[in-house]
């Protein structure tokens, strides 16, 4: 079954509708996905809440795991399996399109950010009528690569998104229907969350929560998904790395420039000068990696729309199945 409908199911009645749903893509997090569970169902949010989970392809028990929640939970739990592993933002996409409440919640499985906050996030957002709300935390509990990473990455989002200055782009944020209708429309196979949110909508605040250590395991994040997931937000909401290769390409013009009048002027006035090898190196190990360069941003960019327009998947749904206490 592939996930090509694009969807927020405001047509449920009022009564039956939850004032508030809950994504959480799962991703080896068969130890902690059922406590996560189990505290969001000790929750009261005003309208009354629902749990969609994303299994992206998580090669442990994980699929079990929530297979046994949909009979257990004290709470409607709307289960998605992905048929592969997709990424954490394509998980989410997936789980955005089947939510039908009035405010989506995105959280990880692994437990770090406390379920007791969701009601405060919910309520800020809601009575603020904000649109979308996202968290910051006075001490991230990552380990001290992970964090510089995100430091990074959010140092690189406030250059290349329509975005608040110093805005924490965190994974537990708080959106409306309306900003998820508008989200879900995107179906390039690259998705990122904050920057389609950035096209969306500039009605964004945040709040402070706090953060837990990790209970279970070890982060899902490596350095190279990390990459992977900067490259997408470099290369997928912005034209700011082909007008950076621009400006190196005229920066090497110029300094080319000033090599070639400099060369001249060796030749007609300095006859006893060597041959000028260590000068003519320089300048092509200049160009060459500069060209480089140029070469593998278009490269990037070529290769995404060869992709996209192949249709490449954004996430491929193999079944959907829904507690017995149905919305």
């Amino acid at each position: 079954m592939n996930d090509t409908v694009t969807l927020i199911d405001t047509a449920l009645p009022r009564t039956t509708r939850p004032g508030l749903s809950i994504v959480v893509p799962v991703y080896r997090g068969a130890a902690t996905v059922g406590r996560l569970v189990d505290a969001l169902s000790d929750l009261d949010p005003e309208g009354g809440l629902e749990v969609v989970l994303v299994n992206d392809g998580s090669p442990d028990n994980s699929a079990e795991v929530c297979r046994d929640l949909l009979a257990t939970a004290r709470i409607p739990v709307l289960y998605i399996e992905h048929a592969r592993n997709y990424g954490e933002h394509n998980a989410v996409m997936t789980g955005l399109r089947h939510v039908s409440g009035d405010y989506i919640i995105t959280m990880d499985d692994d437990l770090q950010n406390p379920p007791e906050e969701v009601v405060k996030l919910y309520d800020h957002a809601r009575k603020g009528n904000w649109d979308v709300v996202y968290t910051r935390y006075a001490v991230k509990q990552h380990e001290g690569w992970r964090n510089l990473g995100s430091r990074f990455a959010n140092h690189v989002a406030d250059q290349l998104l329509d975005k608040p200055k110093g805005l924490y782009l965190s994974s537990f944020r708080c959106m409306s229907a309306m900003v998820v209708a508008a989200v879900t429309r995107y179906s390039g196979p690259y998705p990122y969350v904050d920057g389609l949110i950035m096209q969306v909508t500039q009605r964004i605040d945040s709040i402070e929560v706090r953060h837990l250590p990790r209970l279970e395991g070890r982060s899902n994040y490596t350095l190279v998904r990390l990459v992977r997931l900067w490259l997408n937000l470099a290369t997928s909401f912005s034209l700011a790395p082909l007008r950076l290769a621009i400006f190196a390409g005229l920066a090497m013009s110029v300094l080319g420039a000033i090599g070639a009048v400099a060369t001249i002027g060796e030749a007609l006035f300095m006859h006893n000068t060597p041959s000028g090898w260590a000068s003519t190196m320089t300048v092509l190990l200049l160009v060459g990696g500069v060209q480089s360069m140029i070469l593998g941003v278009l490269g990037e960019y070529v290769g995404r729309t060869f992709l996209s327009a192949n249709g490449k998947p954004q996430g491929t749904v193999r079944e959907i199945l829904r507690s017995s206490d149905r919305l």
